[in-house]
């Protein structure tokens, strides 16, 4: 692959979900409740519109304090169903709060968040919301390295979505569990779950909305962004320059921070296959957005990308990017 192609179409790239129009919930039904719910999930539409290209420290007071709001609506409701889809929407508010905890590196609070968001789809009575809140949580930690419970989360999340799971929820937990993987190193394993992953999306209509609680396509192209993360953490170029021009139907979205992950994804190719300049100008790029956005995700990911390669004589493009580090206070 050639270099300045790789930083053209790199540089639009964003692998976030695009959010797109869901199926409703299930169970919904035409009353005044409900049109709560409706309006309190628009709400949680356009914080979530938002976040791609907002720094999470100004939407985490905003969005936990309409997570407040939902909780004791839901508090108050005396009606079993009105209340259990006030607790669905509950999950996918804290579940939300989560993300922008994690975006921040405050991984604790991030835990504490999904965990609210998995009791509150198990209050909710719906097993898909609980395996989405699973494999929410499943991701993250299997992004932090931690490729044991990433797995026994993902366990989890499967056993609640029953025999014929939808496709959307099929092959996004698989490809989930091989981040998993190759965060604990196993590369077969790992392209044992992409292949699982990609068989699953072809069962995926192009016209098909996802089913509630995802509010995102996922698509033969999102899998091979998931192949480009898990060559970037088992340390194989040839993954993420073969899975680069499949995965270039998410190269076009406009999910800054997304974009500035997936950037450092194949910086960390290059920089495994030797292609040391051009490693740390994408990587200069993602720190780029990461300061604009004030995502510590993004420039603890760099951080790291960093400590991989150490030399008492770096060249420019590398001590260039130190420049940029150092300035990073996020």
């Amino acid at each position: 692959m050639e270099r300045r192609t790789l930083l053209t179409g790199a540089a639009a790239t964003a692998a976030a979900p695009a959010l797109v129009k869901t199926h409703a919930q299930p169970g919904a039904r035409d009353s005044a409740p409900v049109g709560q719910v409706a309006a309190l999930r628009l709400a949680t539409t356009a914080f979530r519109r938002m976040e791609g290209v907002t720094p999470s420290r100004m939407l985490s007071d905003p969005v936990l304090a309409h997570l407040r709001l939902v909780q004791t609506l839901a508090g108050e409701m005396d009606d079993p169903d009105e209340r259990a889809r006030l607790a669905a929407l509950g999950s996918e508010v804290a579940s939300f709060a989560a993300w922008l905890a994690w975006d921040m590196a405050d991984h604790g609070s991030a835990r504490t968040w999904y965990g609210t968001a998995v009791k509150a789809a198990r209050r909710s009575r719906n097993r898909l919301l609980v395996a989405y809140q699973l494999g929410s949580l499943a991701q993250m930690e299997a992004h932090m390295g931690n490729a044991q419970q990433g797995l026994s989360l993902i366990r989890a999340a499967r056993s609640n979505l029953g025999e014929q799971p939808p496709a959307v929820a099929a092959g996004w937990l698989s490809a989930t569990e091989a981040v998993a993987h190759a965060a604990g190193g196993d590369s077969q394993l790992a392209a044992d779950a992409l292949t699982r992953a990609a068989t699953a999306v072809e069962r995926v209509g192009e016209q098909d909305a996802p089913p509630w609680p995802w509010v995102f396509i996922f698509d033969a192209a999102r899998v091979e962004s998931f192949r480009v993360t898990c060559g970037a953490l088992l340390g194989l170029p040839q993954w993420t320059a073969a899975a680069y021009r499949g995965a270039r139907g998410v190269l076009t979205g406009e999910h800054d921070k997304q974009r500035a992950l997936l950037l450092l994804d194949f910086a960390s190719g290059q920089l495994a296959a030797g292609q040391l300049d051009g490693a740390f100008l994408l990587a200069t790029r993602a720190v780029d957005i990461g300061l604009q956005r004030r995502s510590g995700r993004i420039i603890d990911r760099a951080r790291a990308l960093r400590r991989a390669y150490t030399s008492p004589s770096p060249p420019k493009a590398i001590r260039d990017f130190d420049d940029r580090l150092h300035s990073a206070y996020i």
